[in-house]
């Protein structure tokens, strides 16, 4: 990761670190994805979002650079985000990731962490040269991050997929105007954890 960043991060919260994925936490991460799922769904919804995690490092679509995590004074996990590759109808997977899962700690969410990960991972994303990112969940947490509903640019959600509604289904440009030549249908199928 960019000095440059991390020091502007790291000027900017103080006490918490954000960071790329380093072996020491790759268990502590997924224990804090499954805890932070588990307490605000099910046990059911932590277990997959887990195996999701540990699938998409197994994958050609894993970036260690973008699995990031924010570190409290003690070296905790305190929070955590993931952008890998992903592509729509085979293509777009040296352009376009997905940001999935986001995941903070329960007791300190509304602090800012996540936002903190998410605008750090574009601008490590735009860096390597990636122009956009799809995210699926609630656009009240996405519109403020600029994420707009994908619908609007063509790209839709497979039949596979079901949304609540189609504006949960969400992309943003990282570079002005790269959404001109994207487009299609998403499908999770690659992902065994998800089917």
């Amino acid at each position: 990761m960019d000095e440059n960043i991390v020091r502007f991060f790291k000027e900017k919260i103080m006490k918490r670190i954000i960071k790329s994925m380093e072996n020491k936490y790759l268990i502590p991460a997924l224990n804090l994805i499954e805890e932070v799922f588990t307490k605000h769904d099910s046990e059911k919804e932590g277990k997959m979002v887990r195996g999701l995690v540990e699938e998409i490092r197994s994958k050609k679509y894993y970036l260690p650079e973008l699995e990031l995590i924010t570190t409290d004074e003690n070296d905790n996990i305190i929070g955590y985000a993931m952008f890998s590759r992903f592509h729509i109808e085979g293509k777009y997977e040296n352009e376009l990731l997905i940001l999935t899962p986001v995941a903070v700690k329960t007791e300190l969410q509304r602090q800012h962490i996540s936002k903190e990960l998410i605008e750090c991972g574009f601008e490590v994303a735009r860096q390597m040269g990636f122009k956009a990112v799809l995210v699926e969940g609630d656009p009240k947490n996405y519109n403020p991050r600029e994420f707009v509903t994908s619908k609007d640019y063509g790209i839709i959600a497979g039949e596979n997929i079901h949304l609540p509604h189609e504006s949960c289904l969400m992309i943003k440009e990282l570079v002005d105007g790269s959404l001109e030549n994207i487009s299609g249908v998403v499908d999770y199928s690659f992902y065994t954890s998800l089917t």
